[in-house]
């Protein structure tokens, strides 16, 4: 078992910036590859960004691609996730998950992941 937990959301204006955190207690944390995902209301939960069990290997959603950056600290056992220039679409709650598996493919679907934190919410004010 995982156990993940996420901070840092809240609410900014269009073109600020958010630091999202993810803890994670349990099973050993560099076994696990970790995601993010958003779900704005009445939205499916979509893939946001990812990154290997090692670091080495990043993914981003097209819609993020250049102003997030995700990134992991396996000796404080938590991943990140900056966002920069955001904008009123990205309002959404933000949800960390995580897989355990070596391969450097990100996964981008959620069926995938076997762990998941509780949700923070991001609102970017327009």
């Amino acid at each position: 078992q995982v156990q993940l937990v996420e901070s840092g959301g809240g609410l900014v204006q269009a073109g600020g910036s958010l630091r999202l955190s993810c803890a994670a207690s349990g099973r050993t944390f560099s076994n696990y590859a970790l995601g993010w995902f958003r779900q704005a209301p009445g939205k499916e939960r979509d893939f946001v960004a990812g990154v290997s069990s090692s670091g080495g290997s990043t993914y981003y959603a097209d819609s993020v691609k250049g102003r997030f950056t995700i990134s992991r600290n396996n000796a404080k056992n938590t991943v990140y996730l900056q966002m920069n220039s955001l904008k009123p679409e990205d309002t959404a709650v933000y949800y960390c998950a995580a897989r355990e598996t070596w391969t450097v493919r990100i996964a981008t679907t959620d069926d995938q992941y076997n762990y998941w934190g509780q949700g923070t919410q991001v609102t970017v004010s327009s």
